[in-house]
């Protein structure tokens, strides 16, 4: 019953978002200011979201395959690789370090 209440309660707290969301005036989400700052959000979150899925397991900082990956992506991003190679330069660096053992 409890994962009943948990699903009703997340369901009823996104709709209050959605709507406060809907309720903001349309003048204050045109100041420049508001502006710039919805535009870095997102990729800040981002950022936020892979370094801790990268970088943490439950409560402890490890470095492993996933960093080697991120590692691979960053340089192939640096190098203007397509989005694509991106993917597939993380994905094979991280299957090459775990099969190698770390």
């Amino acid at each position: 019953m409890s994962v009943w209440v948990a699903i009703g309660v997340t369901a009823v707290g996104c709709y209050a978002v959605k709507l406060l969301g809907l309720l903001v005036p349309a003048g204050a989400l045109e100041r420049p200011l508001v502006r710039r700052l919805s535009a870095l959000l997102p990729v800040a979150l981002l950022a936020a979201l892979t370094a801790q899925q990268t970088f943490a397991d439950g409560q402890a900082l490890v470095l492993d395959a996933r960093a080697a990956g991120v590692g691979a992506a960053a340089v192939a991003l640096v190098l203007r690789a397509p989005f694509l190679l991106v993917v597939a330069a993380a994905v094979v660096v991280t299957a090459g370090v775990r099969a190698l053992g770390g």
